[in-house]
């Protein structure tokens, strides 16, 4: 695959490497920060760099994940291309077919997961433009001016016939041929791409809205449940209070009633006593 090495290359890459939620944030905080540090010509490439459709964002997470299966990608249409022109000797075309055929449904695999993972439904439109994005990748190698991977900003479209036979004959492929890739006129995909970022800006903050109004409910039926277990225990504990209170006063009765009969039983045998005693005389 194309190395890229010059500085900026350095701080767009990650841009590309990030869900789709927070490319715009990111790439709008680089744009600011490189013209703040006087790069103001970089800056305006910054800003002009297109948040790439799902499709495209998968195929650019496959590169950055695992770029070798990208070279192998590449080598395996290479391979057939070399093949289909008799350029490439004692092979058999239907074993390089399977092969390429393997790495595409790994490829597509990885892909959907990918896409799962970052809450995009893997649908079969969307699996679609991924197919046939890696398969432009494969048809177009590494030739000057194609697109490349990593760095994808729009889904690809496969080369029509006439470019398919100049790169089946080795010819040196006119710009004009090269970039067949599926994206809207500048001006409409910049509005397009604003129309985008303001739908899944609103859906994510929906989304935390959410969140925020379930975690609160949450909160609120705990709060509630607290309350509840808490006037449980305050109606026990009243109850217990008030019948420890009848038993104390029933108590007390029970006392007071046995001192007077203690009462009245000494006050007997101080009469008896005093009675013995006189006739004792």
């Amino acid at each position: 695959m194309p190395k890229r090495t010059s500085d900026l290359d350095a701080e767009i890459d990650p841009l590309f490497q990030l869900s789709l939620a927070d490319f715009t944030g990111a790439r709008n905080a680089l744009a600011a920060r490189l013209k703040k540090e006087g790069r103001a010509v970089q800056a305006e490439r910054v800003k002009t760099l297109i948040k790439p459709p799902a499709p495209a964002w998968a195929v650019n997470q496959l590169y950055w994940q695992d770029p070798r299966s990208f070279d192998t990608l590449l080598t395996a249409g290479e391979r057939l291309r070399r093949a289909q022109t008799g350029k490439l000797k004692d092979v058999d075309l239907r074993v390089l077919l399977d092969d390429k055929k393997q790495l595409m449904a790994a490829l597509l695999a990885r892909a959907a997961a990918i896409l799962a993972a970052d809450g995009h439904a893997a649908s079969v439109d969307m699996m679609r433009r991924v197919s046939t994005t890696l398969e432009s990748l494969a048809a177009w190698g590494e030739r000057e001016g194609v697109p490349t991977a990593g760095r994808l900003t729009a889904d690809l479209e496969p080369p029509g016939f006439d470019t398919l036979a100049e790169l089946m004959g080795g010819k040196k492929l006119e710009p004009a041929k090269v970039l067949l890739f599926r994206a809207p006129k500048p001006a409409e995909d910049s509005a397009a791409a604003r129309a985008r970022e303001a739908v899944q800006a609103a859906e994510k903050a929906l989304r935390a809205a959410r969140r925020e109004a379930e975690q609160a409910e949450a909160a609120l039926t705990k709060a509630n449940a607290g309350i509840t277990a808490v006037e449980k225990q305050k109606q026990e504990i009243e109850e217990r209070y008030s019948e420890a209170k009848e038993q104390a006063r029933a108590a007390a009765s029970e006392v007071k009633k046995h001192a007077q009969t203690v009462a009245g039983a000494e006050r007997a045998l101080a009469k008896a006593r005093a009675a013995l005693d006189g006739n004792s005389e």
